[in-house]
């Protein structure tokens, strides 16, 4: 009985590492196959962008199919203390800002450990999901993560084009 209580105990630690491992070698996987991009900083007040990396993005503008999840990477460094962060994204099309509603806009659930403090690095990583109802169209992606005091700590724009 009790060989076979360790037994459990064992298979179930071991089924846990494997997972375990699964995972960090999925997450080396997307770091290391993200495509940095070319980004126009639209405004980045507290914070210094370093890149910015989307996963797919073999080409540019990137062509994001409906029904998929891309993966956003932006490594900044933060000019500033601050106990919080929060991230807005918006369409630009015909000039005009469009909320894109994105799962988590909380900077601090995002890969990023608060409270930020100044002058460290941090890596920012968050999804974009295309839903299928979205139009197919060409446009600018704007992508903000505010501190505290609502400023930017980066601001940067994107060309993306939705398709079917």
């Amino acid at each position: 009985m009790l060989n076979l209580v360790i037994s459990e105990k064992l298979t179930t630690a071991a089924t846990m590492i494997k997972q375990g491992l699964a995972f960090f070698f999925l997450s080396l996987i997307v770091v290391c196959n993200a495509e940095p991009i070319k980004y126009a900083d639209c405004g980045s007040k507290v914070g210094k962008i370093a890149s910015v990396d989307i996963l797919p993005c073999p080409t540019q503008p990137c062509i994001l199919q409906k029904g998929k999840t891309y993966s956003v990477n932006v490594t900044f460094n933060s000019n500033v203390n601050s106990e919080t962060s929060k991230a807005i994204v918006h369409g630009i099309i015909a000039g005009l800002p469009i909320p894109f509603p994105i799962p988590i806009d909380d900077g601090c659930k995002s890969g990023i450990q608060c409270p930020m403090n100044k002058d460290q690095i941090y890596n920012y990583i968050n999804e974009l999901p295309v839903k299928p109802e979205y139009p197919s169209i060409k446009l600018v992606v704007q992508w903000e993560l505010k501190d505290q005091t609502n400023t930017d700590y980066f601001c940067f724009r994107f060309p993306v084009e939705i398709s079917s």
